[in-house]
């Protein structure tokens, strides 16, 4: 079951110039700065209360993240749902007929396991179930 959001996931081109609006300007604290090489980007999340914004920059241009910049640009990329289970809610998303991107969890930023669900099962957006790795 999905039990809040976790984060908001946002492309940009790099890191910096967005990391100093939302930090300076907005006064969001970095809660992590990570690359996550299995996944093509270097991410940034930020506290916003108990949920976070996550800046998504490519490490190249044939990334997901690369190939959603250059078709859209920066923006919204998508949303995570925290779980505590990440196989249950697979296994009740396939069983729903959900469309998955990912059959299985793979490792995200600060070793969370993540899966992707296709935007066309999600309303047009991108959707990311996310199970934190053990405190």
């Amino acid at each position: 079951m999905l039990e809040r959001i976790d984060h908001v996931g946002v492309a940009v081109a790099e890191i910096d110039a967005p990391l100093s609006v939302l930090r300076d300007a907005f006064g969001l604290a970095v809660a992590h700065r990570e690359v996550v090489e299995e996944q093509g980007v270097e991410a940034v999340l930020l506290d916003v209360g108990e949920n976070h914004v996550e800046l998504l920059a490519p490490l190249d241009e044939d990334t997901p993240v690369g190939r959603f910049l250059a078709k859209r640009g920066p923006g919204l990329h998508h949303i995570a749902y925290q779980v505590s289970d990440i196989a249950t809610e697979l296994d009740a998303l396939r069983s729903a007929g959900v469309r998955l991107i990912d059959e299985r969890p793979r490792v995200g930023i600060r070793n969370s396991r993540v899966a992707f669900v296709h935007p066309s099962s999600a309303g047009g957006v991108l959707t990311e179930i996310v199970q934190p790795a053990e405190q």
